[in-house]
């Protein structure tokens, strides 16, 4: 059994927050390689598991760039909701065994482990999964390598924030060093990885496309974050017409094995971002027809709309 979750606006939100500010979880069952929700009928899928978080620390010069740029960004706008960056937390550090002056010292600077960065970090990268081989950076002495933040499902970009089906499990991995490797590929920041071959293999899909126009009709420069979103509000304003609620449709893109491609990104002022969605994932037709939407059995009911 696993948790997903849609973040309220004001703890960070998700990637619509705007169009769903409020928290809402479902539960999800695992029976072999397979999830369902009572909360989210009708659907059923297989998990590609993966960890969310895996990286290694960075030097002491990395994590001062960390904390100047992700400051800056703070400063444009510190009072927004949703913050633009997390900045140090010193009261909630998790230091080990640092006590006194090192505890206080370290705990005013150690990086917040919600965003990617160039040492790995939380990725959220849903084929990065079992039988995957990943390169890292190495920073560090020792490299200080660290996983963790396991999920059984999950949509690509993990768009309700808590987006994957987070689960307990273990990791059992082998390391080798590629001495020089950074210098040796041109390599000097971020991963590289070669995913593995446990993928699911559906073979219908219902594609939503988006472009960088916003819900107000405001015209954005080849703004791909902006065509991800309006693609992905297109899956929901379309499979909301089966009898899913509009929540359950977004929590199913944030754990569900969707595909999220950017499809054009050079045809000014509009770039293009698409959202793949595997039909076979759903006990009803979902494609166009002439008969309209067929309707889902409501089931046990919408998604808890708290924490």
């Amino acid at each position: 059994m696993g948790v997903h979750r849609i973040f309220p606006k004001q703890n960070g939100g998700g990637f619509l927050t705007d169009q769903f500010p409020d928290a809402y979880k479902a539960i999800w069952d695992f029976r072999g390689q397979t999830a369902t929700s009572r909360h989210v009928p009708g659907v059923s899928y297989t998990g590609i598991i993966h960890p969310g978080l895996m990286g290694t620390a960075p030097s002491a010069d990395l994590l001062a760039t960390w904390n100047r740029r992700e400051g800056a960004l703070i400063a444009t706008d510190p009072d927004r909701v949703p913050p633009l960056a997390l900045p140090p937390l010193p009261q909630d550090a998790v230091l080990g065994s640092l006590t006194g002056a090192d505890f206080d010292r370290v705990a005013a600077e150690a990086a917040r482990t919600a965003p990617p960065r160039e040492n790995g970090g939380n990725q959220d990268i849903k084929n990065f999964s079992r039988g995957t081989r990943v390169f890292y950076p190495v920073f560090v002495p020792g490299a200080n390598l660290s996983m963790g933040d396991l999920h059984f499902s999950q949509g690509d970009g993990e768009i309700t924030f808590c987006g994957a089906i987070e689960m307990g499990g273990f990791l059992d991995l082998h390391v080798d060093l590629i001495k020089g490797g950074m210098e040796t590929y041109g390599v000097a920041e971020n991963a590289v990885f070669m995913p593995g071959n446990v993928e699911p293999r559906y073979d219908r899909w219902l594609a939503f496309s988006g472009t960088s126009v916003t819900l107000d009709g405001e015209q954005r420069y080849l703004d791909s974050d902006l065509s991800y979103q309006r693609a992905c509000l297109h899956a929901i304003d379309y499979l909301s017409r089966f009898g899913w609620s509009r929540e359950q449709v977004y929590l199913l893109l944030g754990s569900a094995p969707i595909e999220g491609r950017l499809s054009g990104v050079v045809d000014i002022p509009n770039s293009c971002a698409t959202v793949y969605v595997p039909t076979g994932i759903f006990d009803i037709d979902v494609e166009p027809s002439a008969a309209g939407p067929a309707q889902i059995d409501p089931g046990m009911g919408a998604p808890h709309s708290s924490f």
